[in-house]
């Protein structure tokens, strides 16, 4: 998890490289800023003047007031004898207040007075720097949300980054999760030439001890800081701070200078802040482009298997393997009789116009019984029933699919392809090889194996509008379907004859 950031000021410090790398450091002192203070203008306020007034009537005395340099400020030149007391803010003598007498409350009043002018400037000051700092997450925060590449995300992060901070080199890392280390994706200055290259393990350097902690740092001396590794380009000071979202940490952002830059911790809370800015954005940024990803993986699915089982495909956080495996399916084949006399009687566009919409027919019964279509050959449909997933009771999915094409043909709207597109089917289920098999330059997914070639075998003797399932298939679904005994049939490459069923519908 993410941790708060702590400002660190580093006498040396490093990082590996001209980003990376930090030490350990004091923690910087988070005192407000002392202003100084214009005495001169002090002393001129009414509201001083009535003070100073009031105070030398009490004291019976004229007031003098003189200012560091001996300079008299109000109430003219004083005599020799006038008693002088400081006038101080903190550990500095602003100038002095004279008096016959020694003034030493009109002094204390002063001082403080001067005290609570120097707040009321850095009052103003750190609402100026925080108003600052809003107006820039806010300018930030709109312009990152107009954007969806982490790249261009990364890029304005840094451009708006040294408009505020000082140095000469920025960069702006990701957790590169297949390596397992942090690269660059943008940068600029020395960080420029490494933008794409795997930088450093996620405990390495001043970056990767960043990204671990979750803590954002400040190195003010680079090289003495025992995490820094040394490149080409010199590096003197580092800020550094975490991409952090809600749960988790995606990289880090840093800004680096080659002279000493003696960054302040105000530094370090706007960069951390920005850092915030830009973690959302990128991870919004990377659940489009998943999102898309996944679009684009459903629709390929979808032309292959049923759209609910590309949808828990793509959904479900398992992976779905499709390397080459021993896998129990069923395999259906369906081939259209005397297709080449038909494609003699028609012209090619009109053939090709009718398969489409009788493969589309009949890819829609394949899907709705969870059906995964291999592939076209020709006019023949090659289907598989559980694979890529698994399927309960493919067997029963098959023959009720295949029954169900036959009677979508019988009952076609379209006259022609009802009476010119009578189909055999052959069904088979077993053992077989499943998974993307061919060349490096072309991969098709699909079943090899025996059970493979005695569906096509049975497909090939199927008469128009039957359906011949082996003995394995009529074992599985005998008490669902009914069926009769078509006879033994010797199959090339087998020994014994195979039992076929016809069923009945």
């Amino acid at each position: 998890m993410p941790q708060p950031p702590v400002s660190r000021s580093s006498s040396p410090a490093g990082d590996r490289g001209s980003v990376h790398g930090g030490p350990h450091s004091p923690e910087m002192p988070m005192n407000r800023q002392t202003f100084p203070i214009n005495l001169d203008q002090l002393v001129t306020q009414q509201r001083v003047v009535a003070i100073l007034e009031d105070m030398g009537e009490m004291l019976h005395s004229p007031i003098w007031i003189m200012d560091s340099h001996d300079r008299c400020i109000f109430g003219g030149l004083p005599p020799a004898t006038a008693h002088r007391v400081p006038i101080h803010l903190e550990d500095k003598t602003l100038g002095w207040v004279l008096a016959q007498v020694p003034p030493i409350a009109l002094g204390h009043t002063l001082s403080l007075l001067a005290e609570r002018e120097a707040e009321r400037q850095a009052l103003a000051y750190e609402v100026l720097d925080i108003y600052r700092e809003i107006n820039l997450l806010y300018k930030v925060s709109a312009t990152l949300a107009s954007h969806l590449e982490p790249t261009e995300i990364a890029e304005l992060a840094i451009e708006e980054a040294l408009h505020i901070i000082r140095g000469n080199s920025a960069s702006v890392m990701l957790l590169n999760e297949e390596a397992g280390k942090l690269a660059i994706i943008a940068g600029c200055g020395t960080a420029s030439h490494l933008i794409g290259k795997p930088i450093f393990d996620t405990k390495d350097g001043i970056a990767g001890n960043i990204f671990s902690s979750g803590q954002g740092e400040i190195i003010n001396d680079v090289m003495a800081d025992r995490r820094f590794v040394a490149g080409k380009n010199p590096v003197s000071s580092i800020i550094c701070a975490p991409l952090c979202t809600k749960d988790s940490v995606l990289g880090v952002i840093n800004i680096s200078s080659e002279d000493p830059a003696y960054y302040k911790a105000k530094d370090l809370k706007l960069l951390t802040a920005l850092g915030t800015q830009v973690a959302s954005a990128i991870e919004n940024a990377q659940l489009h482009q998943n999102k898309l990803k996944q679009e684009r993986i459903r629709s390929q699915l979808r032309r292959y298997i049923p759209a609910q089982l590309a949808n828990a495909i793509v959904d479900s956080n398992e992976s779905i393997s499709l390397a080459p495996a021993h896998k129990k399916i069923t395999i259906l084949f369906s081939d259209i009789r005397n297709f080449t006399s038909q494609c003699e009687i028609l012209g090619p566009e009109e053939i090709v116009g009718y398969l489409n919409e009788y493969f589309t027919a009949m890819v829609d019964v394949i899907f709705q019984n969870q059906g995964t279509v291999n592939k076209f050959v020709g006019d023949m449909i090659v289907a598989m029933f559980g694979a890529p997933t698994e399927l309960p009771n493919n067997e029963e999915n098959a023959v009720k699919a295949a029954i169900e094409m036959q009677r979508c043909l019988r009952d076609f709207p379209n006259p022609w392809i009802r009476e010119n597109f009578i189909t055999g089917i052959g069904i088979t289920s077993g053992s077989v090889v499943v998974g993307n098999i061919g060349s490096p330059h072309h991969l098709d997914y699909t079943a090899i194996g025996d059970e493979v070639n005695l569906a096509s075998r049975l497909q090939s003797i199927a008469k128009g509008g039957q359906v011949l399932v082996s003995s394995n298939i009529y074992a599985a679904t005998r008490h669902i379907h009914t069926y009769r005994n078509f006879g033994n049939l010797h199959v090339k490459g087998k020994q014994e004859s195979v039992e076929v069923f016809q069923a009945l519908y």
